[in-house]
């Protein structure tokens, strides 16, 4: 079916008190991967891409692959650009194709991060493109960017960041961290829970990597709609041809080290999947979009 914007799939979430799993992708095997593992579930997905992604690949390429891809599945496919870094490349995506945009203005002033998300809204409204921003700082790297230092979502802010920019989902920061943990992550999950009441749109975790399955089933409940996944499926996707050269050192075909990586990657999606409580939700977003 054709690419399908996030609004939907994540409002269908919030009135169901699930969550939609958002994978960030690098490759074709990895698209490939991440769908099939969808379809197998009928569940909805979003597929992400970073700036390092797309100045790696193009967003052309990328647009062109999960569009393709997205045409034979036949549950709700989404594009979206996880962590836009700027009002230019957020533009370019939706003119690419993209289904769903991600402005972070995280790293700038309040004001200043309201100004920018704005930007991206007014545009992206006029082609019925939905926006999720962020507010306060999720610790740890995502692609060039580095917290230095965790600064959780503050409640207030929240509802008048929301209210005044226009967005359709809010990427919030409890205690979460891009990139694999250092010892046992510690969440603010009595924050998320009065976030969740003072806002009414969908909230997203960022930084689920390595949270154990019942931390993230505890955001769900206290409203998290979209919980994104990135470093363990590319740590997964590596270790399954490093263990294939391992025990087969003569494989020289990269048809057979993409199959590896495949299988390693959808198998870990079913089980995010599952997590999130989006298997067999397919239909629900399809219904909603009729």
């Amino acid at each position: 079916m054709p690419l399908t914007t996030s609004e939907q799939m994540l409002l269908a979430a919030k009135k169901g008190r699930y969550a939609i799993g958002a994978f960030n992708v690098e490759n074709m095997e990895m698209v490939k991967a991440v769908i099939a593992a969808a379809e197998e579930l009928s569940a909805p997905v979003i597929l992400q891409t970073t700036p390092s992604t797309v100045k790696y690949g193009s967003l052309e390429t990328y647009a062109a692959i999960v569009t393709a891809e997205a045409k034979k599945a036949k549950v709700p496919v989404a594009l979206h650009l996880d962590h836009g870094n700027s009002f230019e490349l957020a533009v370019r995506a939706i003119k690419e194709g993209y289904s769903s945009i991600m402005i972070d203005g995280s790293h700038e002033a309040f004001e200043d991060n309201i100004a920018l998300t704005k930007r991206v809204v007014e545009v992206a409204r006029a082609g019925g493109i939905p926006v999720e921003a962020e507010l306060g700082k999720v610790g740890g790297k995502e692609d060039d960017l580095t917290a230095e230092a965790d600064t959780n979502t503050d409640p207030d802010e929240a509802a008048e960041f929301v209210e005044r920019t226009g967005v359709n989902s809010l990427a919030v920061a409890i205690g979460t961290a891009h990139g694999f943990y250092i010892g046992t992550p510690v969440l603010d999950k009595d924050r998320l829970s009065e976030i969740s009441r003072r806002v009414s749109v969908p909230l997203v975790l960022h930084g689920a990597s390595g949270l154990s399955d019942q931390d993230i089933r505890d955001c769900i409940e206290r409203g998290i709609c979209k919980v994104n996944f990135a470093t363990e499926l590319r740590a997964a996707y590596t270790d399954a041809i490093k263990e294939l050269l391992k025990e087969k050192a003569e494989t020289f075909d990269p048809k057979s080290l993409g199959k590896a990586g495949m299988e390693r990657v959808k198998e870990l999606v079913k089980n995010r999947i599952l997590v999130c409580g989006c298997d067999k939700k397919a239909g629900i977003v399809i219904g909603c979009n009729d």
